[in-house]
């Protein structure tokens, strides 16, 4: 790649605003056509009445219904192939965490393709030959581990495939190897942090980092900040699923004001999740992506739940790729409490703001009697938790009035003691539901 300094990818990541949209135009033709071989696709575009061929403007994509993730997990995946099974080499799988796992397969052109755009988003942040980068995601059908490690070796850097868990030894490794960029799940990130004090190790000054890549699970700017203030680095966020290509979506430039969506690779629609109609830029929607440069396994219209907005105007950074915020979280993961819809984001954004709150938290939901109850279970931080009865108090009033304000809905809030709450090297729980429960202990 001839890399210039600033972008890795020059020729893409300086398009103009009309070239941009004349190649999506042309991408997207040759998508349709190479869908048009599937089985899935031949039935779908005939059951929608669409003809590919008679394809004119990017707006024509909404002719097509949206694709849902039941849509992939009902049946054979292979019928939405658009090349010979010889020709696949690697499938990997979301994580399943909202339900069966859903299956894409990849050829060696489209591993190629993602780890040319993970490059991109690693070099256009600072990433050199010269860095050494421990990757702390997990390998496997995950995505997230090989998309980065295969974008570092391709820009030159020292990769330590550490792979999650044993946080002892990661820390070791980063002094070890004098790792300077990181790649770590951000609710990770903070319990590590409990691990650095328990060896003794200020991150800042025992550790040679200066980049971390944060993802996988939606965090707030307060996380992100406390992240950068704790380890003494630039902290990145990312944003990618599995049914495009994995982490290489969307990207935060040095800005760090919004993610860039690599609009060569990706069509981007924001639309109302109840409407599916287009909201009006700015607003926020659920983000729609069609694969524009996929090989194996193209996806057109998928529904990824995520709920973020794009920016108005051009990024500092020159760069005309569309920017969306951060990831409001997921229109599935809401739930509402009294009749008031609320978001786990929304509780992490006052957590974080309040002095005292330690490193983790979870929302349970119950049902007393008949009504819903929302308890945020807050972890302190030590030197507050052995201090005055009073101060405790004092903080839990604090915490209680600001959620109030925030979701509109009056929590109990438990402090409890550091260290007392699930954490790992994997996605937080941030919440558990026991209302079903609750109701068929009743009978209802």
């Amino acid at each position: 790649m001839n890399a210039d300094g600033t972008h890795w990818n020059p020729d893409m990541e300086t398009l103009g605003r009309e070239e941009l949209e004349a190649l999506q135009l042309e991408r997207l033709k040759e998508t349709l056509q190479r869908c048009a071989r599937s089985p899935f696709y031949q039935a779908w575009f005939r059951d929608a009445g669409f003809e590919p061929g008679g394809f004119e403007s990017l707006e024509d994509i909404r002719g097509l219904p949206c694709m849902e993730k039941d849509t992939l997990r009902g049946g054979d995946p292979t019928r939405f192939l658009t090349v010979p099974l010889d020709d696949v080499v690697r499938i990997h799988s979301s994580s399943g965490t909202t339900g069966q796992a859903t299956v894409i397969f990849h050829t060696a052109r489209d591993i190629e393709a993602w780890a040319e755009l993970v490059a991109r988003c690693m070099y256009m942040v600072g990433v050199r030959r010269s860095d050494v980068f421990q990757n702390m995601m997990g390998y496997g059908l995950f995505t997230g581990g090989l998309g980065f490690h295969y974008a570092a070796e391709k820009i030159g850097a020292l990769v330590i495939p550490a792979g999650s868990g044993n946080s002892r030894r990661q820390i070791q490794l980063m002094r070890d190897f004098h790792t300077t960029v990181i790649h770590i799940i951000p609710s990770y990130a903070l319990y590590l942090l409990e691990v650095f004090g328990e060896l003794g190790v200020d991150p800042r000054g025992g550790t040679d980092l200066r980049i971390a890549f944060i993802g996988a699970e939606p965090h707030t700017e307060g996380l992100r900040r406390r992240v950068e203030e704790a380890y003494g680095v630039s902290a990145y966020n990312s944003y990618g699923l599995s049914e495009m290509c994995g982490p290489g979506v969307a990207f935060e430039c040095p800005e760090q004001e919004g993610m860039h969506v690599w609009e060569d690779s990706f069509l981007m629609e924001v639309l109302d999740p109840l409407t599916l109609e287009p909201v009006e830029e700015g607003k926020e929607g659920e983000l729609v992506f069609t694969s524009l440069n996929r090989e194996g396994m193209p996806l057109l219209r998928y529904r990824t739940r995520d709920l973020a907005s794009v920016y108005r105007g051009e990024c500092p950074c020159g760069r005309v790729h569309r920017r969306i915020s951060r990831i409001k979280g997921r229109s599935d993961d809401m739930f509402i409490v009294k009749g008031v819809n609320v978001f786990p984001m929304q509780v992490e954004k006052v957590l974080l703001g309040v002095l005292g709150v330690g490193s983790n938290y979870q929302i349970v939901l119950d049902t007393v009697g008949a009504m819903d109850e929302m308890r945020v279970l807050v972890e302190v931080a030590g030197e507050l938790w052995h201090g005055e009865v009073r101060e405790l108090n004092r903080l839990r009033r604090r915490i209680m009035e600001e959620l109030r304000q925030e979701v509109l809905v009056t929590p109990l809030v438990e402090l409890v003691e550091p260290g007392s709450l699930p954490a790992g090297e994997g996605k937080a729980v941030r919440v558990v539901d026991k209302r079903e429960h609750a109701r068929h202990a009743r009978g209802d």
